[in-house]
């Protein structure tokens, strides 16, 4: 059975920096391709980032490029995003999700359970 656990959610204030993690167990982590999505209150869960299971590839959604990163450390099985620059509307709670195909923002079939992250202004 695939368990995703997310780690490194808080607050912080407008113009800060988090970073996520998420360890990946009970597959082989380097065949699978790892993304992040979250949900802000009252809205649709969202796609984020994500990054192929070789790590060369990566897709960002456009509000986020440029602020956050998407890594991976194969050695490890941990999915990180790295948050900069974060917004108030940056706050929902974040997902990690992994899934066999990569090239895709959605139809993923394992998921974490979720890290808030909450930026004040």
């Amino acid at each position: 059975q695939v368990q995703l656990v997310e780690s490194g959610g808080g607050l912080v204030k407008d113009g800060g920096s988090l970073r996520l993690s998420c360890v990946v167990s009970g597959r082989t982590f380097s065949s699978l391709a790892m993304a992040w999505f979250r949900q802000a209150p009252g809205k649709e869960r969202e796609f984020v980032a994500s990054r192929s299971p070789n790590g060369v590839y990566t897709d960002y959604t456009d509000s986020v490029k440029g602020r956050f990163t998407i890594s991976r450390d194969n050695t490890k099985s941990t999915v990180y995003l790295q948050m900069n620059t974060l917004k108030p509307e940056d706050t929902a709670v974040y997902y990690c999700a992994a899934s066999s195909f990569w090239g895709r923002r959605s139809g993923y079939s394992y998921w974490g359970q979720g890290t808030q992250v909450t930026v004040s202004s």
